[in-house]
């Protein structure tokens, strides 16, 4: 299987691991000397993902999309462990959004089938 794995930039890679084990994610590898910068993959079933703290020389605040199979039942377990600012929504092109932002300001914009 081959797969693409966003990077996402993290200005503490504790603040960061704690943030994405309370999304349900795991660690599949981590490198710190210090706890606070390094980087790390992160796994929820299909959906992977490796944050960089600090991630020099690339952009800041990126936005990675999850393609989920329900973004309600997401949102319903995130919104108890997380702030997100908005309920789930239709969108004119037949999918189901939310978004929710992690502590160093990336957007994860989760999309689910429509209704």
């Amino acid at each position: 299987m081959e797969r693409a794995v966003p990077i996402l930039p993290a200005d503490d890679l504790g603040i960061a691991k704690a943030f994405y084990r309370k999304l349900g994610f795991r660690t599949t590898f981590e490198a710190t000397a210090d706890g606070k910068t390094g980087i790390m993959g992160v796994e929820r079933g299909s959906i992977a993902l490796t944050i960089d703290a600090p991630m020099s020389g690339h952009g800041r605040d990126a936005c990675v999309s999850l393609i989920v199979d329900d973004a309600d039942a997401y949102y319903r377990e995130w919104s108890g462990v997380v702030h997100i600012e908005r309920p789930p929504k239709d969108e004119d092109w037949n999918a189901r959004t939310f978004g929710l932002r992690d502590p160093s300001g990336n957007t994860i914009f989760v999309i689910g089938p429509g209704r």
